[in-house]
């Protein structure tokens, strides 16, 4: 079986490698080729949200979207990127707050 794939900066890849995921640290400008990379290759995908924050929304979108490979985007180790509200995302497109 093959191990996961995270996605995210040196310092947080040195901690998932130690946990068994195959980590990577993309260079500027190539995030969106390390995750189309992931995906094609391992059953989990953990993107940190600094990384995810420069993939392109439409691909992004795409691979949480899927079901297989499951992909999830985790809070950046320096906490420079915004994590996203899931639960006041939920609640504006089920209509119960505005």
């Amino acid at each position: 079986m093959a191990a996961p794939v995270f996605l995210g900066d040196e310092v947080s890849a040195a901690g998932w490698r130690l946990a068994g995921a195959d980590a990577r640290v993309p260079a500027a400008g190539e995030e969106g080729a390390a995750l189309a990379a992931a995906l094609a290759q391992a059953p989990l995908v953990i993107v940190s949200a600094d990384i995810a924050a420069q993939i392109p929304e439409p691909a992004l979108r795409a691979a949480l979207r899927a079901l297989s490979p499951l992909t999830v985007v985790v809070p950046d180790l320096r906490g420079t990127a915004p994590f996203p509200d899931v639960a006041v995302r939920m609640k504006h497109q089920l209509g119960i707050e505005a």
